[in-house]
């Protein structure tokens, strides 16, 4: 792919992102209220129970049947898998005795004559694990059958290397789509179980249906960035269904690329704060504060938090420099938020002696500059900190 095609599909991604974090944002769903499926483990919990034919859904070995009927539509013709009545079980070491490392398996299928060796994450991809290890695993013991499975959400051909590309592929829309048939079907289970239901239902809408638009407002907008990025032939095709997944699958690459990206820059602009702030910031602050000077600037914070360099001052409030999404967090917590902040600033909050976050407010300094790096005579960080520590607090204003 040319440079330029690589910049108009990263404009794209962009321009589309409000429209699409609008759509799942306002829709009600158990898995995203809960991030739930973020990591494999949990997914792989969910199917495991589904794949179980004593499990409290109800539904017997009605999944384990669709999972084994897809299989068995992969492999060769002679290959004449059990169509039910394999045991299930997660987390299982693959390795040999011979092996100097464990090789975990998310979901093991083991049946009289076959193993259905499970392999589960986001992409097609072995993602470090052994092919060939799996497979032998399923052949010890002199099973006839062995079977190695990649279960994921996308299906991209072009991650399946080192013996991955020999596995069989089943994608969570195809396996939850013909359930999805199979329950619209079953009013009599729908009425005996409400509870796994709902569960189920809510599985099906987040990996198979997904969020729909929220309103024409976004539907047109979407359009128009289609149009725009140069984009809209992909309405032209016939097989609707295989354009649509090819795009998913375009979007999803480079969506995940900006990702990445966008936090290495993060990263990049907490180092550059902090190293400006040991240099200059901190003889800029001690000259004009009238009292309570900064005594060390840390980085101490993880996860949400993490997008902060913090300005420790002896027998006074502490200062913060935030940006991004610890910005985002600060302002939804004090107790006069910000209307319309512009997360391509910096932010400067306030501890409050003895409890949280009592102030924020916006600086004129740019993510941008701060990577360009901030001159000495730049003094607009100084003076922001210097007001925000002179400032009275809630409690005082009321």
């Amino acid at each position: 792919m040319s440079d330029e095609s690589e910049a108009s599909l990263d404009r794209m991604v962009t321009a589309l992102v409000p429209s699409l974090s609008r759509s799942l944002a306002e829709q009600f769903n158990v898995f995203r209220v809960m991030h739930h499926g973020t990591h494999e483990r949990q997914l792989s919990n969910v199917f495991a129970w589904l794949l179980r034919a004593d499990a409290t859904h109800g539904l017997g070995d009605t999944f384990q049947r669709i999972f084994v009927r897809q299989v068995s539509a992969q492999v060769a013709p002679g290959m004449a898998l059990p169509a039910t009545g394999y045991r299930v079980t997660q987390e299982v070491n693959t390795s040999g005795p011979d092996d100097l490392s464990a090789d975990i398996a998310d979901i093991v299928l083991t049946g009289e004559n076959a193993v259905l060796v499970v392999e589960n994450f986001e992409s097609s991809d072995g993602h470090g694990h052994c092919y060939e290890r799996y497979l032998r695993f399923g052949q010890a013991g002199g099973t006839a059958l062995s079977v190695v499975v990649l279960l994921c959400h996308r299906h991209e051909p072009s991650r399946q290397r080192d013996g991955w590309e020999n596995a069989v592929v089943l994608t969570y829309s195809e396996l939850l789509g013909e359930l999805q048939r199979h329950l619209a079907a079953d009013a009599r289970w729908q009425r005996a179980h409400p509870e796994p239901h709902f569960f189920i239902s809510q599985l099906i809408d987040h990996f198979v249906e997904g969020a729909a638009a929220v309103n024409i407002d976004d539907q047109i907008s979407f359009i128009s960035t289609m149009c725009a990025t140069g984009e809209s032939a992909r309405y032209g095709h016939q097989r609707h269904d295989v354009a649509g997944e090819e795009f998913a699958n375009l979007v999803a690459q480079h969506a995940r690329r900006q990702f990445e990206e966008a936090r290495g820059t993060l990263g990049r602009v907490k180092r550059a704060l902090k190293d400006h702030a040991d240099r200059i910031l901190v003889a800029q602050l001690n000259a004009g504060l009238a009292a309570g000077p900064v005594t060390s600037v840390k980085t101490p914070y993880k996860g949400q938090w993490q997008w902060c360099v913090a300005l420790y001052r002896a027998d006074a409030a502490h200062l913060f420099i935030e940006f991004g999404p610890t910005a985002v967090v600060e302002n939804t917590r004090v107790p006069q938020p910000l209307a319309a902040p512009d997360y391509s600033r910096l932010f400067v909050t306030r501890r409050a002696e003895g409890g949280g976050i009592d102030l924020i407010s916006q600086t004129d300094v740019g993510l941008y500059e701060v990577l360009a790096g901030l001159p000495s005579t730049d003094v607009r960080l100084r003076d922001a900190l210097i007001e925000a520590a002179s400032r009275s607090t809630t409690s005082e204003r009321s």
